[in-house]
């Protein structure tokens, strides 16, 4: 199957869920093109898709460099290094991963001034995997709280990666979990994005209310 069938599929079960669950808001889709080559980055962009997430650094830069003259929309969405906040400041458009106020605090000091307000989402941890970063509850509220003090960031919402699940019962009990905490904090704070659903649980996500899920290889096919 061709990348665009493949992305239109992915499309299609991103509308029929939202059909299904009477949802009102746009659920955008970030394109994961972490180890993907240039080529079908390209070759996506062309067919009009605009939204690309990476997850590691290096890779990420090069590959911004290389596709300067395109108009994309870069979101990194792996786990940071404080020695990486530098290139994620400078590079990127949003960062999904924020998890502590350390992070929060290098990223804001070190965007450039020539830029736009980097866009940032707090991870959520949801589930009790140790190998998976996220925030406590209480810990993203006192950064939304201290978020005044960054004047080069825009806290946009939360992002999460529960454990992998395939009962969609138990999917749902994450996802639902992190659009509650969600919506405490829009009381407190203009947010209106929640990034939540990969390839094998969108459409859980979807039923809890996310605005944008995150797919890789349902959209581009098996990495090289």
């Amino acid at each position: 199957m061709s990348i665009e069938a493949q992305y239109r599929f992915v499309l299609k079960r991103i509308q029929d869920s939202c059909e299904k669950n009477r949802i009102a808001h746009q659920v955008d889709l970030l394109a994961v093109s972490k180890k993907q080559l240039i080529e079908k980055i390209k070759e996506l962009y062309h067919i009009g898709h605009r939204k690309f997430g990476e997850s590691y650094v290096q890779e990420a830069v090069e590959k911004i460099e290389l596709l300067r003259d395109l108009e994309i929309e870069w979101h990194f969405i792996g786990p940071i290094q404080s020695n990486k906040t530098k290139y994620i400041a400078k590079y990127f458009d949003w960062v999904q991963s924020v998890d502590s106020m350390k992070i929060l605090t290098r990223l804001n000091n070190q965007r450039p001034e020539d830029k736009q307000l980097l866009n940032v989402l707090l991870q959520l941890k949801v589930g009790n995997e140790e190998s998976k970063s996220g925030c406590s509850e209480e810990e993203i509220f006192e950064m939304i709280k201290s978020s005044s003090e960054f004047a080069k960031l825009k806290i946009r919402g939360l992002m999460c990666i529960p454990p992998p699940a395939f009962d969609e019962k138990i999917q749902k009990e994450y996802f639902q979990y992190c659009y509650n905490v969600f919506k405490k904090l829009q009381m407190v704070a203009e947010l209106d994005t929640l990034s939540m659903g990969m390839s094998n649980d969108l459409e859980s996500a979807i039923a809890c209310q996310t605005t944008m899920v995150r797919v890789g290889t349902d959209v581009f096919g098996a990495r090289d």
